[in-house]
């Protein structure tokens, strides 16, 4: 029986509950990973994914905390240190839209995805650095010292009218994880990036689920198919793997080619 690469290393998504964030720590689970479900709401969801990652022999739980809260994230860390005794893997998944028109936008609706988005990935990554720092690497449990993975956007490089608060939260994200990653790539911690493209989730349901709107959003797509969260799923765990140790500070976009400008697919 093949190894699972990430056997005995222990992980928390961000997230967790759904959509993308509960792919990640199902697929890091079945790696071999320990895992951390972190949510904030609704605790059946988060469940339910503990639930799946137990019955199919993995190990995990989960634990309610607001990313964007210094002292709840505190906690959290406190609590996977007490439940795992480490971490070796962060998902930086939690995220949420906050969406108008910049006119009519709040500064509740700017400082909501600034807060959970960006601020979220700073208290978490920052916890989880001290944490990797603080040790040596483990060449038993993997190359690197510690493994810091940020879910981000193609909207951080793509322009997104109607959702500038999104937009500045993800290419904030962009710069601090390449700062972040320049800085301690000295010490064996990796950090890096995927930026999903249209993934099918409930946030973005209304851009899918209907014929109507699947045609319009496959325009956007050269691919020609919408993604699904297994997809980002799979680049997570190899990131967190050994397979991908030269690899640090790079964003993958994982988006069937939105990123490729697909107004000039057939001339411009």
């Amino acid at each position: 029986m093949t190894k699972q690469p990430l056997a005995g290393q222990k992980a928390l998504v961000t997230g967790a509950g759904r959509g993308i964030g509960a792919a990640c720590a199902k697929a890091l689970a079945r790696a071999g990973a320990a895992v951390m479900v972190n949510y904030l709401g609704d605790a059946g969801e988060a469940m339910k994914v503990v639930g799946d990652i137990i019955a199919a022999g993995g190990e995990a739980f989960a634990f309610e905390a607001d990313v964007s809260d210094e002292a709840a994230v505190g906690f959290m860390f406190a609590q996977m240190q007490q439940r795992f005794g480490t971490i070796d893997i962060l998902v930086n998944n939690a995220g949420v839209q906050a969406d108008s028109k910049l006119a009519e936008m709040t500064m509740a609706q700017w400082q909501k995805a600034l807060q959970v988005d960006l601020t979220g990935s700073f208290l978490c990554a920052r916890a989880a650095a001290r944490e990797f720092l603080a040790r040596k690497v483990n060449p038993e449990v993997s190359c690197a010292a510690g493994k810091l993975i940020f879910i981000s956007s193609v909207h951080e490089t793509i322009p997104w009218a109607g959702h500038s608060n999104y937009t500045a939260a993800k290419g904030g994200v962009h710069m601090f994880m390449t700062s972040i990653a320049q800085e301690l790539a000295s010490q064996h911690i990796r950090v890096n990036a995927i930026a999903p493209g249209a993934i099918a989730t409930d946030i973005n349901r209304a851009a899918w689920d209907t014929p109507a709107a699947k045609h319009e959003l496959l325009k956007l797509i050269p691919y020609g198919r919408v993604g699904v969260v297994e997809d980002i799923a799979k680049v997570v765990v190899w990131l967190a793997s050994d397979e991908s140790d030269y690899v640090t500070g790079a964003t993958i976009a994982v988006d069937g080619g939105m990123l490729l400008y697909p107004g000039f697919q057939h001339g411009g």
